[in-house]
């Protein structure tokens, strides 16, 4: 399955390096560039982007005002931010909008390249040297109901990073049956999508 991406920063040398070092990795196809979010939008519209990198802080629309347009207009799209250490504000705010994960800029091509897949597979990217930083920012939530034992385990495996398939693999369940766990779970924390669960998961130390 090739994964359709669009590259969106608004330096043209950065996002034609990155377009040009993910157009050779396999599984990978890079359908457009912007440089700023409103293009970005107009892009990922036109081509039916699998996938958007986004840059955080641009010029005009910015990336945290783009993911907020996607996550309406093109909701099978996951928006991945593209960040720097000094971006925490930006990202959490991006997060809350609907971003899927985030990535750190000086990442290795290799491995943009296998987060992008994942993020089309539904698995949040999450740079773990920013993680810690991002998670001290979101706020603590405390479960109306309590976990089961069972959504306890499902919410540990999709903070490391499984997909629906592989917990049920790991938990001999059907991919159906974690999936209507993974609903029953986001309901009663009160959270959005797997980025915000797996946030939820570290900062209730359920990584382990």
């Amino acid at each position: 399955m090739t994964t359709r991406v669009v590259v969106v920063d608004d330096q043209r040398l950065i996002r034609e390096g990155i377009a040009s070092l993910l157009g050779i990795q396999d599984g990978v196809e890079v359908v457009g560039t912007a440089g700023d979010g409103r293009e970005a939008v107009e892009v990922a519209l036109r081509t039916g982007a699998d996938v958007v990198l986004m840059d955080v802080r641009m010029p005009g629309m910015d990336g945290v005002a783009a993911v907020a347009v996607l996550s309406a207009k093109l909701p099978a799209c996951r928006v991945v931010m593209l960040t720097t250490f000094d971006d925490q504000d930006y990202v959490v705010r991006a997060l809350q909008a609907g971003a899927a994960g985030y990535l750190l800029k000086d990442l290795p091509s290799r491995d943009l390249a296998a987060a992008v897949k994942l993020a089309h597979a539904g698995v949040l990217p999450l740079d773990p040297a920013v993680a810690a930083r991002l998670t001290a920012a979101v706020p603590r939530r405390t479960p109306a109901v309590a976990l089961s034992v069972r959504e306890t385990d499902i919410l540990r495996l999709v903070a490391q990073g499984m997909t629906n398939r592989e917990i049920g693999r790991e938990l001999h369940l059907s991919e159906g049956t974690v999936k209507n766990h993974m609903s029953r779970i986001l309901d009663r924390l009160g959270l959005r999508d797997r980025t915000q669960a797996a946030v939820y998961a570290r900062d209730h130390g359920l990584t382990s």
